[in-house]
């Protein structure tokens, strides 16, 4: 079985999904951008169950894209 770092960069716009290999090489990734609120100028909010959705999507979608089968509980 290969091993595979999943890497998650939450950004203040986005997400991204990044699946290396065991020697750091890029395999695969995905991107998905969430909803800002700005209840007041100068602020920005964010729905944090939105992120968390956005997080789980991502990562799906990332080990799919590089036919991964993903250890562990992933039914949420």
């Amino acid at each position: 079985m290969s091993s595979y770092i999943l890497a998650i960069d939450q950004g203040t716009t986005s997400l991204r999904a990044i699946i290396f290999d065991g020697k750091l090489s890029p395999v695969s990734s995905d991107q998905s951008e969430f909803t800002q609120h700005f209840p007041a100028s100068g602020m920005v909010e964010h729905d944090a169950d939105e992120i968390w959705h956005s997080v789980i999507a991502t990562c799906r979608n990332a080990l799919s894209k590089a036919k991964i089968e993903p250890c562990g509980y992933w039914d949420n």
